[in-house]
């Protein structure tokens, strides 16, 4: 399986030849008088008249004009077009409330469709108009992004922010998705987006990119039909002999190439979630299963299939810890003897194997025991664990980039993915909340 290079189809000319013909349509329609309109005034004028609009030309060209506007805003602006869905394209409580009393009291189709169209929000309307135009799909993802960048400061944009994601859930559902192996001969434009969204461990430059793209190593993608040279999400694999406990000679440009009859193991090292706008839907677990699934077709020497991870939330944890009643902590003896090997600004490095054993004891424990509504602290750990992979081994110094140490203190992971298991350990796991994990990482937290 190679990466397809993404064509210009028919029905792409189409559209913009509909485009064009709608631009005219509106120009001969519009009024003077929009001259003299402000941006965010023009805005909203523009998306009151894409909602109630019924032409199919002028309504597409309508939706391009709203999203090149957008496209164009500054921040201010961008959260002036916001307040404005809020203010004017929010759900009206009043006929939801009247439409509910009329369910409560007829509870016939008519009354319940009446009561789903009251509920649904005059603004997923707009963005579903807004998703017909060209390059739209790709505009409201980075849309979405600006508005969750927002939330905190503006909860009121909160019921936006879900009409908008509960779409994107719908359009970006698996089945809609296409598994890519990317490598050298793939489009320039794909290549650039790999090196610019790799989030994991930093790709520098074309050489490093064709390092790992070399035949003994794999890349694998998800694209949307809508976003034909934009990734959604990818991996990459390194193909081995034995289990990789290190990144660097993963990732080294110098390497030698390990006979392809010698490989057994699959590392998948790296994934990145491609765009912010598309945070909290999932599409990870598919990749790692379905790469898992070709690679065995493809090699049925590989008979191990495992991660090699970060533990990004494990530094936070350590010094929140020390920071606090250490002795308190059930791990009190391994905490002190971190405590007293502390330089005196209260930095923390790992680079002094006189660490060496009470912090791999303290990951551990992290992995295994520390938890928020049931589940494993660590975002990576909740991840490969929720798709049915157990926690095998914990490395000391696999990574000493100063990203490494910054998010992991140098330690990283396997997650072991062993098919004939997925489905046990992830029913144990969200049944049980138990992190099922091997004999000598549950030696190492004393569990």
């Amino acid at each position: 399986m190679s990466a397809r290079q993404p064509a210009r189809g028919a029905l792409s000319r189409i559209l913009d030849s509909i485009v064009e013909s709608g631009r005219a349509i509106l120009k001969g329609r519009r009024d003077a008088s929009d001259r003299f309109a402000s941006v965010p005034e023009l805005m909203a004028m523009r998306c009151r008249e894409l909602v109630d609009h019924r032409g199919e030309a002028s309504g597409l060209a309508l939706a391009r004009e709203i999203l090149d506007v957008y496209e164009n805003l500054s921040g201010e602006g961008r959260d002036a077009f916001f307040d404005m869905l809020h203010r004017d394209f929010s759900t009206d409580p009043s006929l939801v409330l009247a439409a509910a009393e009329r369910y409560g009291t007829d509870r016939d189709f008519n009354a319940l469709e009446a009561l789903r169209r009251a509920i649904e929000s005059p603004c997923q309307k707009l963005f579903r108009r807004l998703n017909m135009a060209p390059g739209g799909t790709s505009l409201l993802v980075a849309m979405r992004g600006h508005l969750l960048t927002r939330l905190y400061a503006n909860p009121q944009l909160s019921a936006i922010e879900s009409d908008l994601r509960h779409l994107l859930i719908a359009w970006f559902n698996r089945g809609f998705l296409d598994l890519q192996r990317i490598n050298w001969d793939a489009s320039a434009r794909v290549l650039e987006k790999i090196i610019e969204y790799e989030a994991v461990h930093e790709i520098n430059g074309w050489d490093d990119l064709r390092n790992r793209l070399n035949q003994d190593r794999r890349l694998f993608a998800f694209f949307h039909p809508a976003m034909p040279y934009d990734p959604i999400i990818f991996v990459e694999i390194a193909l081995g002999q034995g289990s990789a406990s290190s990144i660097a000679p993963l990732i080294q440009t110098d390497r030698p190439e390990l006979e392809a009859a010698s490989q057994d193991t699959a590392t998948f090292y790296s994934i990145s979630n491609c765009h912010k706008g598309l945070k909290g839907i999932s599409f990870g677990n598919f990749l790692i299963k379905q790469v898992a699934a070709d690679l065995s077709a493809e090699m049925p020497g590989i008979k191990r299939f495992e991660t090699l991870s970060p533990v990004p939330g494990f530094r936070g944890w350590l010094e929140c810890t020390l920071a606090s009643n250490a002795e308190a902590h059930v791990l009190k003896d391994e905490l002190l003897a971190v405590q007293e090997i502390l330089p005196q600004d209260g930095s923390l490095e790992t680079t002094d194997d006189a660490l060496r054993s009470d912090v791999l004891k303290l990951c551990a424990h992290y992995l295994i025991e520390e938890k928020q509504a049931g589940f494993p602290l660590d975002p990576v750990a909740r991840f490969h664990l929720g798709n049915g992979a157990s926690l095998d081994f914990i490395h000391w110094r696999a990574d000493t980039s100063d990203l490494g140490m910054k998010r992991s203190l140098g330690i990283m992971v396997n997650y072991l993915y062993e098919d004939a298991q997925i489905e046990k350990n992830h029913e144990t796991y969200f049944a049980e909340g138990r992190v099922v994990a091997s004999n000598g990482v549950r030696k190492l937290a004393r569990v």
